[in-house]
């Protein structure tokens, strides 16, 4: 399901909507994204903004980026992203050191786990960054985005390959 206030613009007249087309569209480089309001805010935002606020270059990927074709690959590059993180969801799930996998729409895992620093510390050595978390609720937790199939396969070889060294450990007397 989509998740937007989009709809909810004519109920409250002071909403804004910021949507940005760096995730789904790929185009986190061109810094490029779009406000939805009710005219009044809009006419104030107008007031305010640069007349040009666009390059040229951005304003035209926008405009292929929102295009039919545009829209279509977007849908089909969200629908690999989103097999991909389920498919790595089912993969935690099967590590025994992974107590906890949350459930999400975006593109990310978080995830719970025994020796949570020492994985992000491995990981990190293998040139595989992931995010751990310095707030104490959330020391035993590392957050992986979804990135190619061949970026989820490299991190998931390397958690597989770490359980493996943490059974070795826990059978060695």
């Amino acid at each position: 399901p989509v998740h937007t206030l989009a709809g909810a613009l004519d109920l409250c007249p002071n909403l804004v909507v910021l949507r940005t087309l760096s995730k789904a569209f790929a185009l986190a480089g061109a810094r490029c994204g779009f406000t939805l309001a009710n005219e009044a805010v809009i006419a104030l935002l107008e007031k305010v903004i640069a007349p040009y606020p666009v390059p040229v270059p951005v304003a035209r990927l926008a405009l292929d980026a929102l295009s039919p074709a545009g829209l279509a690959q977007m849908t089909a590059q969200v629908a690999e992203l989103n097999a991909r993180r389920d498919q790595l969801v089912v993969q935690l799930e099967l590590l025994p050191f992974v107590t906890r996998v949350l459930p999400s729409p975006a593109n990310f895992v978080l995830f719970e786990l025994c020796h949570a620093r020492h994985s992000y510390e491995v990981l990190a050595q293998q040139g595989l960054f992931v995010r751990a978390y310095s707030d104490t609720r959330l020391r035993n937790w590392l957050r992986i985005s979804i990135g190619s199939a061949g970026e989820v396969e490299q991190v998931m070889a390397a958690l597989q390959d770490l359980q493996e060294r943490l059974d070795r450990e826990e059978r060695t007397p």
